[in-house]
C-alpha cells in the first residue's frame, strides 16, 4: 500500500503532539498553574510554548507532506515526516530544558518542512502538466 508509510508517520507525528499536550498537563500540575492561566513558572511556559509550536508546525507540515505523498513520492514524504518528527523531538527536549537550546531541532524541522513544501508544489505542478 503506497500511502501506508505516510499514514503511519502521520500517526507518529500526532502521537508526538499528544506527548507535548501531556507535558503541559504535567507542568500545570507541578507548577500549580490553574486553568485557564497560561503564565506562571518559566518551565510551565516553555512546556506550553513547545505544545503550541508543535501545533503550529503540524498545520503547515502535514498538508504539505500529504500533497507530496499523493502527487509525488509517498516513501520520500514518509522519510521527510520522520526527519520532521526527530527535529520536533530535539526541539522540545532542548526547549523544555532551556529556551536557547531549541535551535537545532527547530532548524531540522524547518528544513524538512521547506523541502516537503517545495516537493509538494513541484509534484502538483508536474501533475497538472506545467512542467
Amino acid at each position: 500500500m503506497p500511502l501506508s508509510l505516510p499514514a503511519l508517520m502521520t500517526l507518529l507525528a500526532v502521537l508526538w503532539y499528544i506527548v507535548t499536550m501531556y507535558q503541559v498537563g504535567r507542568a500545570r500540575s507541578k507548577y500549580k498553574v490553574v486553568a485557564p492561566a497560561m503564565t506562571g513558572d518559566p518551565a510551565f511556559e516553555r512546556a506550553v510554548r513547545v505544545q503550541m509550536n508543535e501545533l503550529e508546525q503540524l498545520v503547515a507540515f502535514l498538508p504539505s507532506m500529504w500533497i507530496f505523498a499523493w502527487f509525488g513520492n509517498p516513501r520520500f514524504a514518509a522519510i521527510a515526516c520522520g526527519v520532521f518528527i526527530v527535529g520536533r523531538i530535539i526541539y522540545a527536549i532542548g526547549y523544555w530544558a532551556e529556551a536557547r537550546k531549541r535551535a537545532l531541532g527547530y532548524y531540522i524541522a524547518m528544513v524538512a518542512l521547506s523541502i516537503t513544501w517545495v516537493a509538494a508544489l513541484v509534484s502538483v505542478v508536474r501533475w497538472l502538466g506545467f512542467a
